[in-house]
């Protein structure tokens, strides 16, 4: 018997303000997007597209409306957005390795489908709030990284990502659309799944948990900024009715730590005995993350809240289990 998910998303405010809304989270029972649909679905009309390719069926909320299908495919697209006030674009390729191993279908599954959603939307006149990446900036000049800085990814992932930013603007600057893109820092918290591709904590913590080595890639010098799913979501539903659209916001902490770093961090949060190993280091990887917020925090009024330990701590508090 699967026991009751307990929410990590507590915005009621902007929650409340698309309250009686019907709105679309594309990527919907995936890692940040179920988490978006659990913020909204008490008291909107949710609807969820996906094709469960990654997302799990049990990540949906009770009460959301699950249309199973592909964003790569404009009808599917279509049949989703229909009457929708409010698209989350969660969906895509999500892994940088994967999309060295695979640039062409990472280019379908985060732009094309990215200009689907949006000219669905365009029809429909629904607002887009639509998931981008720290991955655009590729090796930042300085740290922390401000919105206005050079964009020089140093993978397909990245560059799909900046397109998706690109696109995101240009419809609002030459339809009008109400678009905001968001780009996400690093996000961890639960129902992340630990693998091949996944974010690192997940892998950190699936291998403390079993009692593995923690394997870092790389000499564990580089730093990420880690920003809690929770906090993601407050971003989102700012965005959603911010009057500040057509722009891109960072979304992070404003802090970061090297990998080597919450390597040991996690060992301590854990109390695992587990050695710390290090392997080759990932191609089209960067050396330096942190966010510049100043943007979000002036127009969107977000600042992420979770500390990072806390934001471990709860997890390691909830025994999520390992995938």
């Amino acid at each position: 018997m699967t026991p009751p998910r307990r929410r990590q998303t507590e915005s009621p405010t902007d929650a409340a303000a698309l309250a009686g809304d019907t709105v679309l989270v594309t990527g919907g029972a995936g890692f940040v997007g179920s988490h978006i649909a659990d913020a909204l679905v008490d008291d909107s009309d949710v609807r969820v597209l996906d094709n469960f390719s990654s997302g799990r069926h049990e990540n949906v909320p009770d009460g959301a409306t699950v249309v199973e299908g592909d964003v790569r495919d404009a009808d599917a697209v279509d049949e989703a957005m229909d009457g929708v006030d409010v698209v989350f674009h969660e969906a895509g390729l999500v892994s940088v390795p994967e999309s060295v191993d695979r640039p062409t279908d990472s280019n379908e599954a985060n732009v094309v489908a990215t200009l689907n959603v949006l000219e669905a939307a365009r029809r429909e006149d629904a607002r887009v709030v639509a998931a981008s990446s720290v991955g655009i900036y590729g090796d930042p000049v300085d740290v922390p990284v401000h919105e206005g800085d050079p964009k020089q990814p140093t993978s397909p992932y990245g560059v799909d990502k900046l397109a998706l930013d690109h696109y995101t603007r240009l419809y609002h600057d030459l339809y009008g659309l109400d678009t905001v893109a968001l780009r996400y820092f690093n996000v961890y918290g639960p129902r992340q799944s630990a693998g091949e591709y996944s974010g690192v904590i997940s892998t950190f913590l699936e291998q403390a948990q079993s009692g593995q080595p923690l394997t870092v890639d790389g000499d564990g010098e580089q730093t990420r900024d880690f920003v809690h799913v929770s906090d993601v979501v407050r971003a989102n539903l700012a965005a959603a009715t911010t009057d500040s659209v057509g722009r891109a916001y960072n979304v992070g902490t404003g802090d970061s730590i090297s990998i080597r770093e919450l390597a040991d961090l996690i060992r301590d949060v854990t109390d695992s005995s587990s050695e710390v190993t290090h392997a080759e280091a990932r191609p089209g990887d960067i050396d330096r993350s942190e966010a510049d917020v100043s943007r979000a925090r002036r127009q969107l009024g977000f600042e992420a809240e979770v500390a990072l330990r806390d934001g471990l701590r709860d997890l390691v508090e909830r025994a999520v289990p390992v995938r």
